[in-house]
């Protein structure tokens, strides 16, 4: 069964086969792209990505809302902020 919050996201982004830090830049570039409180699905490797990224992007002012594991990749949902703090 699905949980009754689930986050839809606005955009999608594949980064498998993408390196550190090229996939938090092309992130982050996306990001800066969407509207204020939109909400961007990330693909990206185990490893070194899904380990990076996300405190990259938290560091960066963003909100991580989600991490799934997908088996083969994980899937990010990310948040650009409504306001700029």
């Amino acid at each position: 069964m699905m949980p009754s919050s689930v986050l839809t996201p606005d955009a999608q982004l594949d980064l498998r086969g993408t390196p550190c830090p090229i996939n938090f830049v092309r992130t982050k570039l996306r990001l800066e792209k969407m509207p204020l409180g939109g909400l961007l699905e990330v693909w990206l490797d185990p490893g070194e990505p899904i380990e990076q990224v996300p405190d990259s992007l938290t560091m960066a002012g963003y909100q991580v809302e989600q991490i799934t594991d997908c088996t083969n990749y994980f899937s990010l949902l990310v948040r650009r902020p409504a306001a700029s703090q």
